[in-house]
């Protein structure tokens, strides 16, 4: 297999190898990357090119692992990957899963289908294993419950009955085994890469890591408490999707005084994106989990 370089468009990339997706999500990297370079994107965003590139690489070849090179990358960056893979798994993976699994128990009997039902027990303990340990994960030392992915696996594979929806079947059967992959790669560079820096660390350094790591999350929690009741309107009708100059007119207040809510409101929550920003009020019951924006989201 060709070797990925900076110099390459990462749309072809991820054309080809749509698996990187979420692990060019993990740094910041979204979908409408246009024809621009890893290097263009990298520098655009202030990443490291030659730790990505190095990455995707180990993501696409079983065959390629560069210990060496891997090892040789500052902490820090290693760390914050670490991380926002955890988060990716909790926040994006596990509940693909569980919304493919819910489907495919409601349109089968609900309640009455006892497979399904046994299928989702499974599936809540593999969650809260899983979730305890991505919680721990620089302290980590038991593996991933990969048990758990592969009897929910086999059971669809196995033993569910003829008669339920195939196509739903299968897109749980394909959101386990990527997530399997997914979760295979993670333990070999934690295994290789993080665990080993980890120990070269003294107890002083370790805490001041773990620390700096978990100040930015401490500070979101600090923060999510403290949008006004007037920010808070705004910020509905933001995830609403109404424009700043809507907005003014229907509350009656200044453009203004609308981009300055605004400009507050990504600074109280450390969110710039609308649909960032749509789940950030799903999330703390300014807006009903089943909502749908009146209008696209500009």
């Amino acid at each position: 297999m060709t070797t990925l370089t900076k110099n390459a468009i990462l749309a072809d990339i991820l054309s080809e190898h749509i698996e990187l997706i979420p692990v060019a999500q993990r740094f910041g990297i979204h979908l409408g990357v246009g024809d621009k370079t890893i290097q263009e994107l990298c520098e655009a965003n202030q990443l490291n090119a030659d730790f990505i590139v190095t990455l995707f690489n180990v993501y696409i070849d079983e065959n390629y692992f560069p210990e060496k090179k891997l090892s040789s990358f500052a902490i820090h960056p290693v760390i914050e990957y670490f991380e926002h893979t955890a988060e990716s798994y909790i926040r994006d993976s596990v509940p693909n899963i569980e919304k493919h699994l819910n489907a495919l128990i409601a349109v089968s009997g609900g309640t009455d289908h006892k497979e399904l039902q046994l299928l989702h027990e499974i599936f809540l303990q593999f969650k809260t294993e899983l979730t305890l340990l991505l919680q721990q994960e620089m302290s980590r030392t038991v593996d991933y419950p990969h048990e758990l992915l592969n009897d929910l696996k086999n059971i669809l594979i196995r033993l569910v009955s003829a008669s339920c929806n195939q196509n739903l079947c299968y897109a749980v059967i394909f959101s386990i085994n990527s997530l399997q992959k997914d979760l295979f790669i993670h333990n070999r560079l934690k295994t290789k890469i993080l665990d080993p820096k980890l120990k070269e660390l003294n107890e002083k350094e370790l805490d001041v890591l773990k620390h700096s790591a978990n100040a930015p999350k401490e500070n979101l929690e600090e923060k999510k408490i403290k949008l006004t009741p007037r920010e808070e309107e705004v910020l509905k009708l933001i995830a609403t999707g109404y424009l700043n100059k809507e907005i003014a007119d229907r509350l009656n207040i200044s453009l203004n005084t609308v981009l300055t809510h605004r400009k507050n409101i990504i600074a109280k929550t450390g969110i710039k994106t609308v649909s960032g920003l749509t789940f950030y009020c799903i999330s703390n019951g300014l807006l009903s989990p089943d909502f749908i924006p009146e209008r696209p989201h500009k």
